[in-house]
């Protein structure tokens, strides 16, 4: 059920056989995500949970859910921009369906982040898909 952005990522993970290669690969990807204007940074959109500060701004229109999101920590970020790879584009019925730890697993990132990254990993899915149940 994964996006095509998301099976894109999947493809450069499977060339890339080594986990250091892995990680830079997320931190660019956060690095390539254009920053959450600063305005959106409020505690509504904090993530709690997790290590670093992280903010994620969901919206929903016409049943097709985006989100933009922000981290002080580039491996989050990363983690954000994978996770709009995952997420940007469904309906709302179809965030709530995406097994998202699955999908994630397919990267390797399970065996490889830290238990607060892990965690703080879980808090942003679990935040996607109230948010997305929240509206069907």
């Amino acid at each position: 059920m994964a996006s095509a952005a998301f099976e894109e990522i999947v493809e450069d993970f499977e060339f890339l056989e080594d986990w250091e290669d892995r990680y830079r690969h997320v931190i660019e990807q956060g690095k390539a995500m254009e920053p959450l204007d600063a305005a959106l940074k409020v505690p509504a959109t904090k993530v709690e949970g997790c290590a670093s500060q992280v903010w994620l701004h969901p919206q929903i229109e016409d049943g097709v859910f985006r989100f933009d999101g922000d981290s002080d920590a580039m491996i989050v970020r990363g983690l954000i921009a994978v996770l709009r790879a995952l997420y940007n584009g469904l309906s709302v019925a179809e965030v709530v369906e995406v097994d998202a730890h699955a999908e994630m697993a397919r990267l390797g990132l399970n065996d490889h982040l830290s238990a607060q990254r892990s965690n703080g990993l879980r808090a942003m899915i679990e935040r996607i898909r109230e948010t997305a149940a929240a509206r069907l």
